[in-house]
């Protein structure tokens, strides 16, 4: 009787809820491959963790700003001046515990009670709750593998009401890797400005494209866009820095101003250890994040291409990030070991008990009749993985 009813419409991360199930299993000796996870196989890069240990040997252990301290700041306006060919002023900075915290902040700080929010489906699965959670209605703009997963300009003119708060666009995408271009960009963010509508820029897996595609900031494409988009990324999945818990996100400075006075009354600041780590992450060598982005791109081409050769599963080739989201709605209906599969759920619950691989179905994501595969795990276990679906599908 004691729980809020905001808490009660929301429900648990599923992509973290399979991921524990399938370490439970691990740690029970169940030799469970785990295609869940969203974070990179890779250690933190050497040079991150030795700033990290110097800071702690320096002392440097204490309260920090809230919004972040000046010299990690100052290396985020410098990486967006130089990487997205945008300028920001220390006061339109905040960096928080992860770009999901920043996420989080940003939705309690610009949503009233009953505004709508665009968020293109399949969506990474925080979003629509944190919406509803800071009092606001998702609006689902659904995509398909037919469409590369991708929103089209109409679609969005379409769904804008009076309503209409602000859009969340993800490019590179958590579940499918679609990354949009300069000129799609740049057709989408037309109709948002138009409209006055704020965007929301998740770009969390930026460095992480393929195939020499160009990455593009929302905010950059057209004079105009800046004004009206908050920038949101950070450095876990980049630099493999997923537990150090550091994203930032940058924008106008009343939006950043009420990010950071929110955040001044949960968390403070970060952990003081790791703003020192992500300052050397941004100012120091990039070869270790190109070394990954590499690793990734042979794995997104192995597991594309076993997986098209297997049949009833279709999988579009992602331009970023470390998923596939493949098609297995022609194996849903069928029988597997006497029992029918009714959706992609059960299909995911099937792959973990008979093949021993855990991945997340789509239905998470706002998209039936997909699964999402993580590819960020060795190539041993990647090969190891497929086999097993393979052999699976066969039965």
């Amino acid at each position: 009787m004691f729980i809020s009813n905001r808490v009660q419409s929301i429900k648990p991360s599923p992509t973290l809820a399979i991921d524990a199930k399938a370490k439970a299993l691990q740690q029970k000796g169940v030799d469970v491959i785990n295609f869940g996870a969203g974070e990179p196989d890779f250690d933190t890069p050497s040079n991150i963790r030795q700033a990290a240990i110097a800071a702690i040997n320096a002392g440097f252990t204490k309260y920090c700003p809230v919004a972040g301290t000046p010299d990690l700041k100052k290396a985020i306006i410098e990486k967006l001046k130089r990487d997205n060919n945008l300028e920001y002023t220390a006061d339109e900075i905040v960096v928080s515990c992860g770009a999901k915290h920043s996420l989080y902040n940003l939705f309690q700080s610009v949503i009233n009670d009953g505004d709508e929010i665009i968020v293109p489906a399949p969506y990474w699965v925080s979003y629509t709750d944190m919406v509803i959670l800071a009092g606001g209605k998702p609006v689902i703009l659904q995509t398909s593998d037919k469409e590369d997963f991708k929103i089209k300009p109409e679609a969005v003119k379409k769904a804008i009401t009076p309503k209409t708060k602000a859009i969340v666009i993800n490019s590179p995408s958590n579940p499918t890797g679609a990354t949009y271009t300069h000129d799609e960009l740049k057709e989408i963010v037309k109709v948002c400005v138009a409209a006055k509508i704020l965007m929301i820029s998740d770009e969390i897996y930026e460095k992480l494209v393929y195939d020499n595609f160009k990455f593009c900031s929302t905010a950059s494409v057209m004079p105009e866009a800046k004004a009206l988009t908050v920038v949101v990324n950070g450095v876990s999945k980049a630099y493999s820095m997923t537990g150090w818990r550091i994203g930032y996100a940058a924008g106008p400075k009343d939006i950043i101003a009420a990010m950071t006075k929110i955040q001044s009354q949960s968390t403070s600041n970060a952990t003081s250890i790791s703003l020192k780590a992500s300052t050397e992450a941004l100012n120091g060598k990039q070869e270790d994040v190109e070394m990954m982005r590499k690793e990734f791109e042979k794995r997104r081409n192995y597991i594309v291409d076993r997986l098209n050769a297997m049949p009833g599963i279709t999988c579009t080739k992602p331009s970023g990030a470390f998923y596939v989201f493949p098609n297995v709605s022609k194996l849903i209906g069928k029988n597997f070991g006497g029992k029918t599969v009714k959706n992609d759920m059960e299909f995911t619950d099937f792959l973990l008990e008979k093949a021993e691989i855990a991945v997340v179905p789509g239905s998470s994501f706002g998209a039936e009749g997909y699964i999402r595969i993580s590819y960020a795990t060795s190539m041993e276990l990647i090969k190891k993985g497929m086999d097993r679906l393979e052999t699976a599908l066969k039965s």
